[in-house]
């Protein structure tokens, strides 16, 4: 409760669009369990809920760490984040209840553009962060543990790298490697049982924004010690991405 209100005190704005997101996630969830419709053999709101949780957890850490930084404009972040990452997840939540994949779909032009709309919008977002990134890089922050801060540092740049890996997806026009999506997958984030899947890098990589720094703040405590871990966590994510390309499911690592 006292990071709620810490958050909400630090940045209003984004609390108040990561709790929509958190509150969305929650509603596509039980329609996962109420609904029978289905998109790639998979059910359609399987991806609404998995990017509005993850957009929650965005927005939330770094409207945390944005505060942290002197001279920002976070009001003009706040915004850019809003409109991009708000597009996304309400485009797919309506492509779900029409029963339409909201990636990989050029079947019409409209939804084309919106797909590839969609991919500026995760590059836009991208850059911005790692921009964020850099400016975490050429400040000091003597009021704050050097390991949290690295924690910072290299959450950011392995969260940047592997939101990049997205473009791979796109360019393949598919997450599945060795065969077509939709595969039996683990349940709710459907990663592939029997192929390769690009998504668990994914996964992986981006949420490095939140654990790189938790696992500095309460835990290593030590700046060699998150340094260590954060090559680990990146190797683990390579990892999993060459697993992933060479058509071999996660279960297999």
């Amino acid at each position: 409760m006292n990071f709620i209100e810490t958050l909400k005190s630090r940045n209003e704005a984004m609390f108040y669009f990561g709790l929509i997101c958190f509150a969305s996630a929650i509603i596509f969830l039980l329609l996962t369990k109420i609904s029978s419709v289905e998109v790639a053999r998979a059910n359609a709101w399987n991806k609404p809920f998995k990017f509005a949780a993850a957009t929650m957890l965005y927005s939330w850490s770094m409207a945390w760490y944005c505060y942290y930084l002197p001279s920002f404009n976070i009001d003009l972040f706040n915004w850019a984040i809003i409109v991009l990452l708000g597009f996304e997840v309400i485009y797919i939540a309506i492509q779900a209840g029409r029963g339409q994949p909201s990636h990989y779909n050029m079947s019409t032009p409209l939804y084309a553009f919106l797909f590839q709309l969609m991919g500026l919008a995760a590059v836009l977002v991208t850059v911005y962060t790692a921009y964020v990134g850099l400016l975490f890089f050429s400040n000091d922050f003597p009021d704050l543990p050097l390991s949290y801060i690295w924690g910072i540092r290299l959450g950011i740049v392995i969260f940047v790298i592997f939101s990049f890996e997205g473009a791979l997806m796109g360019g393949r026009m598919a997450h599945t490697v060795g065969a077509e999506d939709g595969s039996i997958g683990i349940p709710l984030l459907k990663w592939s049982k029997k192929f390769g899947d690009l998504r668990i890098a994914h996964f992986i990589g981006m949420h490095a924004l939140q654990v790189l720094p938790f696992l500095a703040f309460y835990f290593l405590k030590n700046t060699k010690a998150i340094l260590i871990a954060s090559a680990l966590y990146g190797l683990l994510a390579c990892y999993t991405l060459a697993q992933a390309l060479s058509g071999k499911p996660f279960h297999k690592l």
